[in-house]
């Protein structure tokens, strides 16, 4: 793990570097990735098939082999212990709980004129979630994806999930049951993602397709998009942490290991103003890694993507924070909100030294689907209003177009658009 000081007189190449973590190499994946788009284009199921026996180790008998039945996910939701049911009520209930408040409204105005102005805001007509299942299943993944579509109001919603060697995990199944989900396809990878963009004779061409994945995920959503929305370009999942001499270094080593156990590619980065805290947290992750399952993916990526920074004080802490714009961002200090205002790049705000971006995967409420490698400086995290759009509503009176139909017209000649001027003023002053 890298430790700089921002005194440094290598600082600024250094810190550079550390801006670049989340940059995929998409070029090296895209021409397989467009082979695969292009298969399923042509093939459908066909080349689906195919695609499972080569990446999942397993071939469909038939179209239906794709498709998980509901029965299978209604006996894995009853086969949960009961404590790990209520968990994932408790996670269902507060999630959908805070989504609720997301959702837009329909608006109109009335002017004096008679003119009425508004917005109809309408839920797309089906979304495609995609959730992972490679190296680990992601049950409250499938929660954070469903239920904002849920909310919004999206008809028809898939999820495809990719199955190795034809064994679907059993959290995964219980928690599409809880969520009322019936159409889940063993599908994985850039396979997936093209399946829902166009369409195969099993899987139905969705609108918008939402959800995490590997490097041939992501450019397969972002080879896709323009023929249907998707949620954002996600990365390998990192964490950011502001803390000062306030901080329990143990702590602060934790939840830096936390978002390096997801993957070898994950990113982990400490801002303090703390010499001590530093030091301390690097001995202190030391420790936890020799007690961790995943310590050979924890110790990849904290040691060759993981970062110590020490600043001379909190507000250049803040500004080099606000540079890398984290997925996740803990402020680890007794008066967190003081230094929310400063702060404006982050998927997630986590305020305070007992509250854990764990907390945020889970129960918290909010979404754990977020912009990573800097995107959060203009995206935000996965909600309602990515399975919603927004129609204009524009009604003019006789009296209304009197009014302004004048500069309407007087506008529209001068780009020299005639038609557009005459389909004014054929309506002025008319009784």
């Amino acid at each position: 793990m890298i430790s700089i000081n921002s005194k440094d007189s290598d600082f600024s190449s250094r810190f550079d570097e550390l801006l670049q973590r989340g940059k995929m190499d998409m070029a090296h994946v895209s021409v397989i990735v467009g082979s695969i788009i292009n298969e399923i284009k042509q093939n459908k199921n066909s080349a689906l098939k195919g695609h499972i026996a080569k990446f999942d180790s397993w071939t469909p008998k038939n179209d239906e082999d794709l498709k998980i039945c509901t029965d299978s996910m209604r006996q894995a939701y009853e086969n949960l212990d009961e404590k790990l049911k209520s968990a994932l009520h408790l996670s269902y209930d507060r999630i959908k709980s805070y989504h609720q408040k997301q959702k837009p409204q329909s608006w109109f105005d009335t002017e004096s004129n008679g003119t009425i102005l508004g917005q109809k805001v309408t839920p797309v007509d089906s979304a495609g979630l995609y959730i992972p299942g490679g190296k680990a299943a992601y049950p409250s993944s499938l929660l954070m994806n469903v239920i904002p579509a849920q909310v919004a109001g999206v008809e028809q919603i898939i999820v495809c999930t990719p199955t190795p060697d034809n064994e679907p995990n059993e959290l995964l199944l219980a928690a599409c049951h809880l969520c009322g989900v019936s159409e889940v396809y063993k599908v994985g990878g850039a396979s997936a993602i093209a399946a829902m963009a166009y369409g195969t004779e099993t899987i139905p061409k969705v609108d918008v397709i939402t959800g995490p994945g590997n490097i041939f995920v992501a450019t397969a959503k972002k080879m896709v998009f323009g023929d249907v929305n998707i949620d954002m370009i996600a990365g390998p999942s990192e964490i950011g942490i502001l803390a000062d001499d306030s901080a329990n270094p143990n702590h602060i080593a934790i939840d830096l290991l936390s978002q390096a156990e997801h993957d070898e590619m994950a990113s982990s980065i400490l801002i303090t103003p703390s010499q001590k805290l530093a030091d301390t947290v690097k001995i202190e992750i030391e420790n936890w890694l020799l007690k961790l399952p995943r310590e050979v993916i924890a110790r990849k990526s904290i040691e060759e993507r993981g970062a110590i920074i020490v600043t001379r004080n909190m507000e250049e802490a803040i500004e080099l924070m606000n540079k890398i714009a984290p997925e996740h961002l803990e402020v680890a200090t007794n008066n967190p909100f003081e230094f929310l205002p400063s702060i404006k790049h982050a998927g997630a705000i986590f305020l305070g030294h007992n509250t854990p971006e764990a907390i945020g995967d889970y129960v918290a409420g909010p979404n754990h689907t977020l912009p990573t490698g800097g995107t959060a400086k203009f995206y935000s995290p996965l909600g309602v209003e990515n399975f919603m759009k927004k129609s204009s509503i524009i009604s003019f009176s006789q009296k209304a177009i009197n009014e302004i139909g004048e500069e309407c017209a007087l506008i529209a000649s001068i780009e020299g658009l005639s038609a557009h001027e005459q389909s004014v003023r054929v309506r002025l002053n008319n009784k």
